[in-house]
This record gives structure tokens, C-alpha cells and sequence, in this order.
């Protein structure tokens, strides 16, 4: 695949049908996204592929949590004050979402049933957990995870599968210690899901947008 055309056509998925992505296609996915540039070559990432019957369990609670309303507590604090033009793209971006999904911004049980589907990872049938050590510069290590998750989603990609890179997957970190096997002498960044998308789902084709080269860029010579 041309990685112009990937770059452009990825997008995050948000509906996942419950076919299970082969272990030998995720295998293919990690062995060839190890090869992701990293601050030294340190390649800091350690991953937990979560799939089956843990995944469900996993899943079950996660959302159980949610709609309880227990206060997530990630342990990357996620951010809570945007400037202005930042605020305006996130909350754009909800909007073009659940109206693609006919949920009304007064609807708050349409938009509690969505956020209980999110803390349900969507859906998909793999979740892929990046881990760093403690003891690491959370700068310079945030930077290299960032790079091989979207290498991993890419990669997916290509193989006509779909990802998204989802913070409430890693809202609630005791719940996923009491279920995996994460030292404690290890951090807990972000999970990526992978599997294969439902395109029927609207959530799956609203349009998106992106800044211009011209808000983001400053040419010096």
C-alpha cells in the first residue's frame, strides 16, 4: 500500500464486527512494527496482546465501571484544559460523531449508551497494551510509544484492519493489573484495539477534518 494513501485513508475505528483477527496476522503486525524508530534505539514499549476469553472479561468490567461511575485514574493523567483552538477541534469532533450516530447533544442516555460502548473497547476482539518501565523519562518514552502504535495502526491497516487508540481502555489500571500480569515496576500508557471493521456502522464514515499546513506550520529560512 502507498503510504501516502495510508496515512490519509486510516482512520480510528469506532464499531468492530466480533471476528477474530488470526494470532499470526497480529504476530506479522508486532514483528514488523519493533522496526519503529525510537529515542537511541531504546524501544522502550513492552505490549500485552489481550484477546478471548480474557479480553471479554476484561471488557465486561470495564464497562461495568464506567456505568457505575467510578472516576477513571489512568496512570498517563490524561488532559483536562485545551487552548481554545484545540478545545474547538475536540468538541468538533464529538459533535460530527454522535450526529452521525442521530445522537442529539441533549440525548444523555443516547450519549451514556456510546461512552458505555467505548469503555467496551467498541467492540474488537484484540486489545494491544503498550507498558514502559517507571524508572523511564515519560517524555522521550511517550514520544516512541507514539510512533510504533501508529506504525501498529498502519500496519493494520494494510491488512484491512481497523484500530483505534483508546484512553478508556487504560482508565482503569487496577482492573487491568488484577487481570494481567503488569509488574509494578511497569507504567501503563495506552491500549490500541485492533479487528475488523463493521463499515455498516455510521460512526465508521463520518467526515473528518484536519488543520491546514498553514495553522501548523512556520517556514524559516
Amino acid at each position: 500500500m502507498d503510504a501516502r494513501i495510508a496515512v490519509r485513508e486510516r482512520r480510528s475505528i469506532r464499531c468492530f464486527r466480533p471476528d477474530e483477527v488470526p494470532e499470526n496476522i497480529i504476530r506479522e503486525i508486532l514483528d514488523v512494527a519493533r522496526w519503529a524508530p525510537s529515542w537511541g534505539n531504546t524501544q522502550p514499549w513492552e505490549f500485552y496482546v489481550v484477546t478471548g476469553n480474557a479480553l471479554e472479561k476484561f471488557k465486561k468490567l470495564n464497562r461495568q465501571q464506567y456505568m457505575d461511575g467510578i472516576p477513571p485514574s489512568p496512570e498517563i493523567p490524561m488532559p483536562r484544559v485545551w487552548p481554545e483552538v484545540l478545545k474547538k477541534r475536540y468538541t468538533s469532533l464529538g459533535k460530527r460523531l454522535l450526529t452521525s450516530m442521530s445522537i442529539a447533544r441533549e440525548d444523555t442516555e443516547g450519549r451514556s449508551r456510546y461512552y458505555a460502548k467505548m469503555y467496551g473497547l467498541f467492540g474488537a476482539p484484540c486489545l494491544i497494551l503498550t507498558c514502559i518501565e517507571k524508572s523511564l523519562s515519560i517524555e522521550y518514552a511517550m514520544i516512541d510509544v507514539g510512533l510504533i502504535n501508529q506504525t501498529i495502526c498502519l500496519l493494520g491497516h494494510e491488512r484491512n484492519l481497523g484500530t483505534c487508540m483508546l484512553a478508556a481502555s487504560v482508565s482503569y489500571p487496577k482492573l487491568l493489573r488484577e487481570l494481567l500480569p503488569i509488574p509494578k515496576d511497569k507504567l501503563i500508557v495506552i491500549g490500541t484495539v485492533l479487528g475488523y471493521p463493521d463499515w455498516d456502522s455510521p460512526e465508521n464514515h463520518f467526515e473528518r477534518e484536519r488543520a491546514t499546513i498553514d495553522e501548523q506550520v512556520t517556514w524559516v529560512s
